[in-house]
């Protein structure tokens, strides 16, 4: 009878001693991983239906790994699993598990395939759920957006550049530049899951294995659209992962300036609009506070997700061909940015549509800052004045207004005239806010009709699949 081998590992065979216990903690990766369990034995069924497919196992033992399989995936679902680091992480602690349940056929499961190919695979059908996840909180965000700009399509408001008041807007033709930021999030998740569906299990350790697997079939089984073509490549590929966190960080950037304006609107300076106290907290000590933190928030977790992206860039930059251990680091950053980007859609899906809009703020604000000069200045010419001419006058009257504490609005047709002849009793129609905002009314304008008009566009747009041509 031989003695016992001083490491008890799967992989023990070749060691003459027992894996320090603090190296054993340093390296388990299971108290992260065990998030991939449902993945894990959803890849581990389809392979050992495959390996009965063509003959590496009987239909019988099949049929005793996928029944063990799946008493697993009930057990850890109902709280009913001993996770152990000795184990190291998901893949070793579920094929234990199953050798207990069924005996030495269990030991039969990782024929034909590494934990490398494995892996990549788990993380590949984690990834591909997660972002038809959280593609589908984006298109609920979207749709309150929506709904929002269609009830406020002819609210005016001021429109900024530099955080100075440049022309009046409709608050519904601003709400949808929000949509056109998400829908190219959602159209860029599209794509970046067509690089996720892709199928490493076979690739085996790096180099393929000599069994007669049938590839197709394992990918049929697992609804990949497509099998990852070399080996070496397919157990070393994080590509997908570093493509899903620079697609979050965007999304969590687009997210984090459309919180920016929210918590300026809700200030007492702006007034522009009310959240509800659902998604506000008060403060400890000052008792009329009422703070937008949920913005707040999220706008702090966007560097975060900036973050991952950089560290899973940096994670692979030195990185040989083909897989090193490094790649454990690989899910904590993953998770991590898929967990906050599904989060943070989900609370702004919550809170767009309950926005109150206190309108007339707006349209004061909008008053104020001569926010319809250009306007004037389009009026001029259209008379016949040079633009740079036009410039030049209005800026002059801009000047008038500031000395004298008046909108360009109120000042009387005579003073106005001193600037230029060709000013007539018709400017004021070109100098009130509804005015000038229909007077956009062109594709991609803010005048109320065209706000409305997108919605509709961008309802169709919405129903598609993204990127689809409307």
């Amino acid at each position: 009878m031989s003695a016992k081998k001083p490491s008890d590992k799967p992989w023990g065979g070749r060691f003459t001693e027992s894996t320090d216990a603090f190296v054993e903690a340093f390296t388990a990766s299971v108290g992260f991983d065990r998030r991939l369990y449902a993945h894990d034995i959803q890849g581990s069924i389809a392979h050992a239906r495959m390996l009965a497919r063509v003959g590496v196992l009987t239909e019988a033992e099949a049929g005793q790994l996928v029944t063990g399989l799946e008493h697993i995936r009930d057990a850890i679902e109902a709280g009913d699993f001993d996770w152990s680091v000795a184990l190291e992480d998901v893949h070793m602690n579920i094929e234990a598990r199953l050798t207990e349940l069924i005996g030495p056929v269990g030991k039969k499961l990782h024929t034909g395939r590494s934990r490398n190919d494995q892996v990549a695979t788990d993380l590949r059908l984690y990834l591909r759920a997660e972002i038809d996840n959280i593609s589908s909180e984006l298109q609920r965000l979207e749709s309150g957006l929506l709904d929002l700009a269609e009830r406020e399509a002819d609210t005016v408001m001021p429109g900024f550049t530099h955080l100075q008041v440049a022309m009046p807007v409709t608050f519904g033709h601003h709400l949808m530049a929000w949509f056109e930021m998400l829908e190219r999030d959602r159209e860029r998740l599209a794509d970046c899951r067509k690089r996720v569906d892709s199928l490493p299990l076979g690739a085996a350790a790096l180099a393929g294995t000599t069994y007669p697997i049938d590839r197709r079939l394992t990918a049929e089984l697992l609804g990949f659209g497509r099998i990852a073509e070399n080996s070496l490549d397919a157990v070393s590929d994080r590509d997908f992962a570093i493509e899903f966190c620079a697609v979050a960080a965007l999304i969590m950037t687009h997210l984090s300036r459309f919180a920016e304006e929210l918590v300026l609107w809700t200030s007492a300076q702006f007034g522009f609009i009310d959240l509800p106290d659902r998604f506000c907290t008060g403060s400890s000590i000052m008792p009329q506070k009422k703070n937008p933190d949920v913005p707040e928030l999220v706008r702090g977790k966007t560097g975060r997700v900036q973050g991952h992206l950089v560290a899973l860039l940096t994670l692979m930059k030195g990185q040989p061909l083909a897989y090193n251990k490094d790649n454990q680091e690989d899910k904590e950053p993953l998770f991590d940015s898929v967990d906050t980007v599904k989060d943070c859609l989900r609370v702004f899906a919550d809170m767009v549509p309950a926005i109150q809009p206190r309108r007339e703020r707006m349209r004061e604000a909008a008053r104020s800052g001569f926010s319809t000069a250009t306007d004037l200045a389009d009026y001029l010419v259209r008379k016949g004045v040079p633009f740079r001419d036009a410039h030049e006058i209005v800026g002059r009257a801009v000047r008038l207004g500031l000395d004298t504490g008046r909108d360009l609005a109120e000042i009387p047709l005579a003073e106005l005239q001193a600037f230029s002849p060709v000013i007539a009793d018709d400017v004021h129609q070109v100098l009130t806010l509804d005015g000038s905002v229909a007077a956009r009314d062109h594709l991609g304008g803010t005048a109320p009709a065209q706000v409305r008009a997108a919605i509709t566009r961008a309802r169709r747009r919405l129903a598609a699949p993204p990127g689809s041509t409307d």
